[in-house]
């Protein structure tokens, strides 16, 4: 596979990326209920961590990649504890 067409690749892959994260940032603000607010959340996080994975393989740096699985990390547990705190009414008990 050549550079420039990787390059491409990738770059298209990022438009892509932001235009669904634009999409996600909609449903967060026009989502009627509480949980769609959520899944919404679940799908930023999830997208913000592609959009830092595909910027690393633009540049090369491998740090890139540690920040994508913080944030992969702290978006799971964001999600649960939203969760629980939609199915009980609280996080911690």
């Amino acid at each position: 596979m050549n550079l420039p067409f990787f390059e491409t690749a990738v770059f298209a892959a990022q438009v892509l990326i932001g235009l669904a994260i634009v999409c996600a940032f909609v449903r967060l603000a026009l989502g009627p209920r509480a949980q769609d607010r959520v899944l919404a959340l679940d799908t930023l996080y999830v997208e913000a961590m592609l959009l830092v994975l595909t910027q690393g393989m633009r540049t090369g740096n491998p740090y890139v990649f540690e920040s994508a699985f913080v944030i992969a990390v702290l978006g799971f547990a964001s999600t649960a504890a939203a969760a629980k705190f939609l199915l009980r009414g609280e996080v911690i008990e």
